[in-house]
């Protein structure tokens, strides 16, 4: 065993008498001084509220300076708390000084050079951020060339499909995988055919361009027929209600098919003028838009949409020739004999189901119809004819920017309106389902009456309740997801509207599954 060095001689053993060790560290000797009291003095803290106070019960030592070392650290004056006081926030270890780490955001959302800039945390991906950024400027370069004809028009498309199809990738592939799918994305982009319109098929990420297809397949898939259409007929007097006329007025028709020389009201700024042909029209000022409710400088006021002016304000926007529109049945019978479609006779086969359009232009008889355009069923194209005026009436205004006609294109019109109406006698007859868009006003500038009707501007209702009624341009983009008339300017076209129609009564059919018309009861 090691020598005792002695170092605890000087100290009494704690257990005296009863010591039981043989070589005892601690002494025994009992001449030795009793050890000296241990006083260790705290200094109580100090308050800002009450500093002069003292505590209660204290000692007369307590208050003799003390130059001992206290047993704690003074507590700092700034994080001192008087308990059951609110000091405004928590105590300062379980305050959060800052982020742990910093998330890997970036502040602009573009390069120098367009491509758009990922905005991802780099913690939660399992692609490198850069490879990842490498791949969008590769699909970004393709969508530019895919879209060099549509990017003036819409700026921002490369940029949002580059982004949105790079995330489709990384969702669907590991960290293996995603190189070759975005090369493979990038092929597939190549084999696209050329947009030249935002509604184009070609248009969209490759989940957005397959759902889309996939969505027209089960439309186009879908053939309608009389028994899935009847439960959307429109009663007699829901055509009533519509405007659409159900009875053939009294009289021969036709006897008066031209107002040219005669004073009508103006449709475009309602003052009087003499009817004349295109070339001798006195000239008016107008707005070709809709009066609309919007805000403008945060109150709410109608304007124009054409040109976004107060109605209030009272002066047209453009120029055109003075024009009238006659909505009454006795006018209208007396520019064009109305009739019903021919009776279904069994030697004589008709469409069970066709959606029309007929795109109109205004002449010295009124608004009449110039272009006719007829779907079956399946949607494919049956009927689409130009239509020359009646003897006697002459064109005042194209108005190509809805009628998509042109006086190149009038020019090619052979027949009038009671030739394609024998035509048409071919294609529908009394009992073909007709569907359209405001079918009454096709049906009007067609002078057919007829009971068998699909509508969708009713069965598509407007919030505002009759009589307004959407548009079919917003209520194509608003179900199915699709443009039509993109055309600007240009015009409309009867067949694509035509086709438009067509597909929302297959929606219609698809997502309500009406039940069929129980049979009739001889």
């Amino acid at each position: 065993m090691f020598s005792s060095l002695g170092l605890f001689q000087t100290f009494p053993c704690p257990q005296r008498d009863t010591c039981t060790r043989p070589k005892c560290i601690f002494s025994h000797r009992s001449d030795l001084p009793p050890p000296p009291p241990l006083a260790i003095p705290v200094q109580a803290p100090k308050t800002a509220s009450i500093p002069s106070e003292k505590p209660p019960h204290q000692s007369a030592s307590s208050s003799v300076p003390s130059t001992s070392v206290p047993a704690k650290r003074a507590v700092p004056m700034n994080s001192t708390r008087v308990i059951g006081a609110s000091t405004g926030e928590p105590p300062k270890k379980l305050q959060k000084l800052g982020p742990s780490r910093t998330l890997a955001v970036s502040t602009v959302s573009h390069t120098s050079s367009g491509v758009p800039l990922l905005k991802v945390n780099a913690a939660h991906s399992q692609v490198a951020i850069p490879v990842r950024q490498a791949m969008v400027k590769t699909l970004y370069d393709h969508f530019v060339v895919l879209y060099d004809t549509i990017l003036p028009a819409n700026p921002t498309l490369a940029s949002e499909h580059a982004l949105r199809q790079e995330e489709e990738v990384y969702k669907k592939s590991s960290k293996l995988t995603y190189r070759n799918a975005i090369i493979q994305c990038a092929a597939a982009l190549k084999r696209r055919s050329i947009p030249d319109s935002a509604s184009h098929a070609s248009v969209g990420t490759e989940e957005e361009v397959a759902a889309r297809v996939a969505k027209q397949k089960s439309l186009e898939r879908l053939r309608l027929t009389k028994s899935m259409l009847e439960p959307t007929l429109m009663p007699m007097d829901a055509l009533k209600k519509w405007g659409y006329f159900t009875e053939i007025p009294e009289g021969p028709g036709g006897d008066q098919p031209s107002l040219e020389g005669k004073v009508a009201k103006c449709e475009r700024c309602t003052q009087p003028f003499l009817v004349k042909k295109m070339e001798d029209a006195d000239k008016c000022i107008y707005h070709w838009g809709k009066p609309i409710s919007a805000k403008v400088n945060g109150e709410r006021t109608r304007v124009y949409t054409c040109c976004s002016r107060p109605v209030a304000d009272g002066e047209g926007c453009s120029h055109g020739p003075h024009v009238f529109y006659e909505s009454k049945i006795e006018d209208l019978h007396a520019r064009h004999p109305f009739s019903f479609l021919q009776p279904a006779s069994p030697g004589h086969s008709a469409l069970d189901v066709a959606a029309m359009d007929c795109e109109m232009i205004y002449s010295t008889g009124g608004q009449r119809v110039a272009r006719v355009s007829i779907v079956d069923g399946s949607g494919t194209e049956v009927f689409d004819e130009l239509v020359k005026m009646d003897d006697g009436v002459e064109v005042i205004d194209f108005i190509t920017r809805f009628s998509g006609i042109t006086a190149d294109i009038y020019s090619k019109a052979l027949l009038p309106l009671a030739s394609i109406r024998k035509s048409l006698d071919n294609l529908i007859n009394a009992d073909t389902i007709l569907i359209g868009h405001a079918l009454d006003n096709d049906l009007k500038t067609l002078r057919i009456i007829h009971h068998k009707c699909v509508d969708t501007a009713i069965l598509f209702p407007h919030h505002a309740g009759p009589p307004y009624r959407k548009a079919l341009k917003n209520l194509v983009r608003e179900m199915l997801g699709t443009l039509i008339q993109t055309a600007g300017s240009a015009g409309h076209s009867s067949v694509e509207d035509a086709i438009a129609t067509l597909n929302l009564v297959r929606w219609y059919i698809l997502n309500n599954k009406p039940k069929l018309a129980p049979p009739a009861t001889s």
